[in-house]
């Protein structure tokens, strides 16, 4: 009997093991809920809800892809649905990162798609093995355009003669 109760603990601790969410799957989610766990006090990890109300103000002030992501959990006055509860109650238990976020990707899968942009290293880059996306994006970024652009040679050129403008070689 004592066998077949360590064999069933094994086999337990090896599928966790095995499923266990690494923070290349879930760059943002391990990111924000990091970040925003370092900023409660022990007063406020008592409360559920004086968790999710610091959550809602965490918030307000993110951008981009953390800001995605308090749309998906229900910190955003915008948000549709809000599942703040899932990410709150275990936070005020201190459970590690990875198991929120395993338990927030099964509630909504779309929590681990979101991606964090890559930084381009201009020194190193070849822009003509970029997407034309790619490099529309970089215009974008720059908040520059590029009129009658139609196609990558047009573009290339348009970053390339931008670059001393935004891109500084760092000493």
């Amino acid at each position: 009997m004592d066998f077949k109760i360590f064999l069933s603990t094994l086999l337990y601790l090896t599928l966790n093991c095995v499923a266990a969410l690494k923070k290349e799957d879930c760059e943002v989610c391990f990111t924000v809920v990091d970040k925003f766990s370092n900023t409660l006090t022990a007063a406020i990890k008592e409360d559920k809800k004086l968790i999710e109300d610091e959550f809602k103000e965490f918030c307000k002030n993110s951008k981009g892809k953390d800001n995605k992501f308090c749309y998906y959990l229900g910190g955003l006055e915008t948000s549709a649905t809000g599942i703040l509860s899932e990410m709150s109650r275990p936070l005020q238990f201190n459970v590690p990162t990875d198991v929120i976020c395993r338990k927030l990707k099964k509630l909504d899968g779309q929590i681990c798609d979101l991606r964090y942009d890559k930084q381009i290293d201009f020194k190193t880059v070849d822009l003509k093995k970029l997407k034309v996306r790619d490099l529309k994006k970089i215009l974008n970024d720059w908040e520059e355009d590029c009129e009658g652009c139609l196609e990558k040679t047009d573009y290339i050129r348009r970053i390339t003669e931008l670059m001393p403008k935004y891109v500084r070689d760092e000493l």
